[in-house]
């Protein structure tokens, strides 16, 4: 147990005073095969029976090809039981005893969950909610995250433990935090930093009055003393840049992080950081990752009938566009999830097997479990790990075993798989976050952007996201635009440019409608995008039944309707694909498309059904040459393309169903990697129930 003395924190912090505020730039992760792992926590083992049991679960793990566990995030207070007092015994004994039996360590930094002492000395610590209200301790995540005292024990803690495995050849890496967000701070200090952010950004009081129309109400704000606190604002405009400021705060927390551990820790290890998934309001997943080595992704979802691919597949492909190559699964599904016994659902026998080969398809590098050995108390009791309560061998564990003796055979054929795409899907959070002030019905924006993203993954067509405030669409075909409500102008252009260039737009309602402030635009709907989309409106209806469309223009029978809201769209060259079926909202087409410079842009200017997207992005692809054998697979067939390391084209065939099925094979001449099988192009496969056939074909083969 070592004792911190206070000269030691001050020298320290002296030391890391230039690397901390900015992470150095990130290094891709380098590895010879995909690294199949699970958390670990030997510390929660029940006293009783906790003699022994590290011995008994390493040699479970390493029967079962476990290469990697991730631990020590959870339990700061056991690091530092006593104020000052750094643990490193029982940790040391773990690591060394995975070592020996040649299983990898990734260490988290266990500063998300803080201790009782430190509440105890420290109450004003804890995150003060919006509008007040009680704050209490027993819940993690639960501090302010820029707190100076919060900050000073948590960059002992990171420091110590940095320094102490930097030459432990066992620890490979290191996971920020966990799941890291703003938490919804809003401590009187947290206020005071929100100015200094904004005096940054506006200069002036006017000039934040002038952007943010505070002349409305009388709010104008006459100096930056007197700046009002978010807790019952009504300007969105303000609402919106709290929301940026509180990214900025989770990002420059996890920055800050990041410093610390490289200026302590070996170089060849990686640092990241794990999201719960990419699309919460408090975090810019794009911004936190930039001065991290890889992106790490939590994904959850039901088995059984439930289970498809897509969670995996959504997640993955947010997670893999952040910085645009592979990426981590940090936490996935072993048994059953929940924080009560409500909704257990453990898988059907193959699907454990099927979903580690449908992460690495969409370019997953580890794939880890939360977590080994289920819990005994708690509030995760029923989100059981590969090991049951009795922690002996069970079905879950044999489906751990068969996944981790096929990757040790082809797991360096798989590792840093690369994905092209021609299809892409513009992610704004400030949009989702503005339109989440000004709702105007379900599905909100995230819901949009997942019926698309469900849609493409329905149709077989991979697809990446490209970031409002990074967005490059070179490359791509096709772009799809969910509601971007808030953009600025030079946004819009790049769209613009996109299709007179050659590219096609969908897009959505809501568009084009407030600039970069949340300020809604003083030109007609939908603004700068008027001419390109070759529409304009003026007016706007909920709808508060569904309304069909004339005629059934996409043919999809039942499901032709419009619902939640009714742009009244004025053709302005536009072709109309189709309007309203109503006595009064039949003036108006729901449906457009325009052709600028050499692209196109479809309109949709309602919300419509899964068959109908379904139907407009088929005509699309059908449009752009992007249709053929893969759209034409069974129902429950999934297919991905990539190209391996070594230069092999891949293709991932995947049989979400209880059936065995029939598959045509439509591809060059390959073998499965997983069973040997040759695949002849346009013979036909079985893939089994809840199976996946992984055909690699020879390298400068075509397709």
């Amino acid at each position: 147990m070592t004792v911190f003395r206070p000269w030691y924190v001050a020298s320290m912090l002296s030391l890391l005073a230039a690397t901390s505020a900015n992470a150095q730039p990130d290094r891709p992760v380098k590895l010879d095969t995909i690294l199949y792992g699970t958390a670990y926590y030997n510390e929660y083992v029940p006293a009783p029976i906790r003699e022994g049991r590290l011995e008994k679960d390493i040699s479970l793990m390493k029967q079962a090809g476990i290469t990697v566990v991730r631990m020590g995030e959870s339990t700061w207070a056991t690091w530092e039981p006593v104020e000052g007092r750094i643990d490193f015994a029982w940790m040391d004994k773990v690591v060394a005893a995975m070592g020996k039996a040649g299983i990898k360590v990734i260490l988290g930094t266990p500063t998300y969950s803080i201790p009782v002492w430190m509440y105890a000395k420290h109450p004003d610590m804890l995150a003060r909610p919006l509008g007040g209200g009680e704050t209490s301790y027993g819940m993690r995540q639960n501090m302010n995250i820029d707190d100076s005292n919060y900050r000073r024990y948590a960059e002992r803690i990171v420091v110590a433990l940095a320094r102490h495995y930097r030459d432990n050849p066992t620890v490979i890496g290191w996971q920020l935090d966990n799941e890291t967000s703003a938490y919804g701070s809003s401590n009187p200090g947290v206020h005071r930093d929100f100015v200094e952010w904004l005096k940054a950004r506006y200069k002036t009081t006017q000039a934040l009055n002038d952007a943010w129309l505070l002349t409305y109400w009388g709010q104008n704000v006459d100096s930056w003393e007197n700046m009002p606190t978010r807790d019952r604002a009504n300007n969105p405009s303000l609402k919106l840049a709290w929301s940026r400021f509180q990214q900025y705060r989770a990002s420059r927390f996890i920055a800050w992080q990041a410093g610390l551990v490289r200026a302590n820790a070996r170089s060849d290890q990686f640092i990241f950081q794990n999201h719960t998934h990419q699309t919460e309001a408090e975090v810019d997943a794009h911004d936190m990752d930039k001065p991290l080595d890889v992106t790490g992704t939590d994904i959850y979802f039901d088995w059984q009938d439930g289970y498809d691919g897509w969670t995996q597949t959504f997640q993955g492909d947010l997670a893999r566009s952040i910085k645009k190559r592979n990426y981590f699964v940090v936490e996935t599904n072993a048994q059953t999830i929940g924080w009560d016994a409500k909704r257990q659902l453990p898988p059907y026998d193959g699907q454990m097997y099927q979903d580690v080969f449908t992460d690495i398809s969409n370019g997953a590098n580890m794939v880890s479990y939360w977590h080994w050995a289920s819990l005994h108390n708690g509030q995760e009791i029923y989100w059981k790990g590969v090991l049951g309560h009795d922690l002996k061998p069970n079905r879950s564990y044999a489906e751990v075993s068969r996944v981790g003796a096929a990757l040790k055979r082809v797991g360096s054929d798989l590792v840093d798989l690369k994905r092209k795409n021609d299809v892409a899907i513009l992610y704004s959070v400030d949009s989702m976050n503005a339109l989440s002030f000004m709702p105007y019905g379900d599905p909100n924006y995230v819901g949009v952007m997942r019926q698309f993203h469900r849609t493409l993954y329905d149709a077989n067509v991979g697809t990446d996201f490209v970031a409002a405030d990074d967005a490059d669409f070179t490359g791509y075909r096709l772009l799809i635009v969910p509601a971007l409500y808030v953009a600025d102008d030079a946004l819009l252009e790049k769209i613009r440019v996109f299709v007179r260039q050659g590219g096609h737009v969908i897009m959505t309602f809501k568009s084009g409608v407030s600039d970069g402030e949340s300020m809604v635009r003083t030109d007609t709907a939908p603004g700068p995008l008027r001419d390109v989309a070759g529409i304009s409106y003026q007016e706007v209806s909920t709808l508060t039944k569904p309304l069909p469309f004339k005629g059934d223009p996409f043919k999809v029978g039942g499901g032709n309707a419009a619902t939640t809201i009714a742009e009244f769209l004025k053709l302005e060259g536009a072709q109309e694909l189709a309007r309203y079926d109503h006595p009064f909202f039949g003036q108006w087409p729901a449906v457009t498309r325009h052709g600028y410079g050499k692209g196109s842009l479809v309109y949709e200017g309602t919300v419509v059904d899964d068959k109908v997207q379904a139907a407009i992005i088929t005509n699309e692809l059908k449009q752009l040459g992007l249709y053929g054998k893969d759209q034409q697979l069974p129902a429950r067939v999934r297919i991905k393309h990539a190209t391996s390391r070594r230069g092999s084209p891949m293709h991932f065939i995947f049989n979400y169903s209880s059936d065995a099925l029939n598959v045509p094979y439509g591809y060059g001449a390959a073998r499965d990697l997983l069973t040997g099988q040759a695949l002849a192009p346009g013979a036909s496969t079985v893939v089994p129930a809840w199976g996946v056939i992984i055909a690699q074909e020879e390298q400068g083969q075509k397709s």
